[in-house]
């Protein structure tokens, strides 16, 4: 009944979608879970893509995502069990990246995790969009590896399926989508259209350096983290509430759409 109720005070939420990057790092097992769970929206298409990596050995993989033997050997091992009954984890749980070590998706509460379930994409190469409770398996991929039945990259092959399922959902809020993915997971949609048809925010976090302004990508990726927890455990629903977010001595400092967060 609780979540019920969540869910309906949560209908009432007209909110940005927020996008953020997978990250290459993966845990198997957590302390924590989240009582709601979900299925990935494109779930057959990533078994597809699976069983094909399967196909590749382990030498094969080490030069196609460009990964040490002992990396390779581990995923080969991934994509020949990613059928099996093994455990699943959330998304927001699975990665272990810096971003998702700032996400703190452990400390989400109830009400937390269902406003990220209706409002946070996580961009994969297997599994195209996540929603951060979708239950997943671990795995290694490039946007840039053409798989034989795909005869494409992966940024092609989930491109016309991406772009217009990230608009209807976004348009279906207040049209409004914050990108905290990385550069080149625009590759993963038709960023064009995606751009006429949302209002795209974009926050950069820039740091002083020789008298300019320059991005380091380790604070980056802690920022694009923390700015996703900052939206979902207080519920941003104004791109102007965003510029009061702080984080490791960075503060707003200028932009409406690019809003440029500088470290002082």
């Amino acid at each position: 009944m609780r979540s019920v109720a969540l869910l309906i005070r949560l209908k009432f939420y007209i909110i940005m979608q927020i996008l953020l990057s997978c990250a290459k790092d993966m845990v198997s097992t957590h302390t924590h879970s989240f009582s709601c769970k979900t299925s990935p929206r494109f779930q057959e298409n990533a078994v597809n893509n699976a069983q094909q990596m399967a196909e590749f050995t382990s030498e094969e993989l080490s030069k196609m995502l460009k990964i040490n033997p002992q990396l390779a050997s581990l995923n080969a091992l991934r994509y020949q069990q990613f059928l099996d009954p093994s455990p699943l984890l959330p998304a927001a749980l699975s990665y272990d990246g810096i971003a998702y070590k700032n996400l703190k998706a452990s400390e989400w509460n109830e009400e937390d995790v269902l406003f990220a379930r209706n409002h946070l994409f996580i961009t994969s190469f297997l599994y195209g969009l996540l929603r951060p409770t979708d239950l997943i398996k671990n795995y290694r991929l490039e946007g840039n590896v053409v798989l034989p039945d795909n005869e494409k990259s992966m940024f092609d092959y989930w491109k016309p399926l991406l772009t217009d399922y990230l608009i209807d959902t976004t348009m279906a809020d207040d049209g409004i989508l914050v990108n905290l993915a990385s550069a080149e997971m625009k590759r993963l949609f038709d960023w064009k259209k995606v751009t006429k048809h949302l209002k795209v925010i974009q926050p950069d976090f820039m740091v002083e350096k020789a008298g300019g302004l320059k991005s380091i990508v380790v604070y980056a990726k802690m920022c694009r983290g923390a700015m996703t927890n900052y939206i979902i455990k207080n519920k941003i629903k104004e791109v102007e509430t965003l510029k009061q977010f702080s984080f490791e001595g960075f503060n707003y400092h200028s932009g409406e759409e690019n809003l440029c967060f500088v470290q002082m």
